[in-house]
């Protein structure tokens, strides 16, 4: 599974973080992560621990916040994703059918109105 950034994706500026090039085993890793570390421990998830991911040009930390504001970042390396239990619970949601099997589809983790899109794609595409 890789760890990447996209600038400007469309003509309003828009960006996205994207996890891909993964499977079914990596996808229910990651699921699992999220579940464990912060739905169930309530802490804090820098994805560079999880031994799976490869990092390419920016590093990611999900973490609980009061409101759902989805991934900001000060510097385009360093982004925080900052969501409710709910909006980690949802995200769980959006992971299963990539835990089921194998897929070519994607999703964007959260839906809300940010200027960083999370977008979960075992190809990379969207």
């Amino acid at each position: 599974m890789n760890l990447d950034y996209i600038d400007k994706t469309n003509e309003y500026g828009d960006n996205m973080v994207r996890l891909y090039n993964f499977g079914k085993a990596e996808a229910i890793k990651f699921r699992d992560a999220i579940q464990q570390t912060i739905i169930v421990n309530k802490k804090l998830l820098p994805l560079t621990t999880l031994d799976f991911i490869q990092v390419r040009n920016c590093y990611l930390t999900l973490r609980i916040s009061d409101e759902d504001e989805g991934i900001t970042t000060i510097d385009k390396v360093n982004f925080v994703c900052d969501l409710t239990l709910e909006g980690y619970v949802q995200m769980v949601l959006l992971l299963e059918p990539f835990c089921k099997k194998e897929t070519k589809g994607y999703k964007f983790l959260y839906d809300i109105d940010s200027q960083t899109d999370f977008l979960f794609s075992p190809g990379g595409t969207w």
